[in-house]
């Protein structure tokens, strides 16, 4: 999907901001290993939840099994790791699957744990990645509304700092790694996209540097790091190992970073700049951020749609629209059932929803975005033309096709939105679209 070109060109698969779906894995999924600080073997499971129930974290291995809900204010401090406490239940060493979660859209989860840590498997979010991707996904309605930064958010403490500042293009991460040593500092600019996490940040390891390791022990933590789940650095290299990547320490300081701010409980839309952050100023900005005000106005029903569009059955391709911000952008559906009169002659034999017809859903959530403003009650939206059309797979009976639209280019007679369609999160088609306003 080609962006506007005043902003950074984000990567193929972004989907347009603004608006995430309340979403829960399709199917359970397991996985088991050894915790990094307590050196207990702990078995975790992944099971889906109803909208409205959140992340949950369950002590199965306790009286009871008291759940354990992630928010702000069951956040504990821990050094070098996040935690969450509630009712005098504990799970450390969260950060690593939070940020899986947040980048898959995962909203409600019930995940049962026996034991006070979780695993730290090979020291990266990549088995988790795998596991959990590999569960699907279930949209269950509108999800949290996002946190759009719209001034600099700064929060310090000696020579480490994060700020937030205004961006378009969902989230970007300015990570600065610097401990003074010699192939220190690293730095990356990461744009966060689910195939760019997948590729470029899970699969980064935690580290220490080889003189911490002692006091780290003293202390009673570490207890299941080893040379192959933990990059161990002495020297200009690594004990016993080798990088994934040549700047893997900050890549996984970006992983820490998306887990932390995961806190917030919104999707994020900004940028963030940090220097030598952890956890505590991570998590600090955080609850910054879940202060901001929501973005997300109210649904509009089938009968607000059919008041502004001049379509009618069989031609209305459009049930609801979740959200819309005038002038900006709309979230809506379209439920799509065998009784649709188009799979009478299209493929009889394997029904499949004609392209041209998400095209036509697309560009009438479109037409209503352009038309939602009150300046525009008396005009029309006339499609003007097509450009870059991308359709990725089939949509049949019994999806729901998720449309998401957004204004890159907008004048007295014309407007230009880019558009997509999802089904069960993975984009299905996509064009740019010009309209031609003209007197109703």
């Amino acid at each position: 999907m080609t962006a506007r070109t005043d902003r950074p060109a984000p990567a193929e698969n972004v989907s347009i901001e603004g608006w995430r779906p309340a979403r829960t894995i399709a199917r359970p999924a397991d996985l088991e290993g050894i915790g990094l600080h307590t050196g207990e073997r702990v078995h975790v499971r992944f099971r889906p939840a109803a909208a409205g129930v959140g992340i949950v974290f369950i002590r199965e291995d306790l009286p009871e099994a008291p759940r354990i809900p992630v928010s702000l204010a069951n956040l504990v401090e821990k050094p070098r790791r996040t935690a969450v406490a509630s009712g005098g239940a504990e799970i450390h060493t969260v950060e690593h699957l939070l940020a899986v979660l947040y980048v898959l859209g995962i909203t409600d989860i019930e995940i049962g744990v026996s034991g006070d840590e979780l695993p730290g498997v090979d020291g990266s979010a990549l088995p988790f990645w795998e596991t959990l991707s590999g569960a699907g996904r279930d949209d269950l309605g509108p999800g949290p509304a996002t946190i759009r930064i719209r001034e600099p958010i700064s929060v310090a403490k000696g020579d480490a700092h994060v700020v937030a500042i205004p961006a378009d293009g969902g989230l970007w991460i300015d990570y600065t790694l610097d401990y003074g040593r010699d192939i220190l500092p690293q730095h990356i600019t990461f744009h966060l996209t689910e195939e760019a996490f997948a590729r470029e940040i899970a699969p980064a390891r935690t580290f220490i540097l080889h003189d911490e390791i002692q006091p780290l022990r003293a202390a009673g933590l570490g207890r299941g790091a080893t040379y192959q789940n933990t990059l161990v650095y002495q020297e200009g290299k690594v004990i016993e190992n080798e990088l994934r990547f040549p700047d893997e320490f900050v890549r996984h300081k970006v992983l820490d970073v998306i887990g932390d701010i995961s806190f917030a409980g919104r999707p994020v839309v900004g940028r963030l700049v940090a220097c030598r952050s952890g956890h505590r100023l991570n998590v600090e900005l955080a609850r910054r951020l879940s202060a901001l005000p929501p973005e997300s106005p109210a649904p509009w029903p089938i009968e607000r749609i059919m008041g502004v569009l001049p379509h009618r059955y069989p031609f209305l391709m459009i049930d609801r629209i979740l959200e819309i911000v005038p002038e900006r952008r709309a979230v809506g559906f379209k439920n799509v059932t065998m009784d649709e009169g188009f799979f009478q002659g299209h493929f009889p034999g394997r029904p499949v929803m004609p392209g041209v017809l998400q095209i036509e859903a697309m560009a009438q959530l479109a037409g209503v975005l352009l038309l939602s403003d009150a300046s525009r009650a008396d005009q029309i939206a006339f499609l003007m033309s097509l450009d870059r059309v991308k359709f990725r797979r089939p949509v049949v009976p019994g999806d729901r096709l998720m449309l998401r639209v957004e204004v890159t280019k907008l004048r007295s007679r014309t407007g230009e939105i880019l558009a997509e369609a999802q089904v069960d999160g993975q984009v299905v088609a996509e064009a740019e679209i010009r309209f031609m306003l003209i007197p109703r």
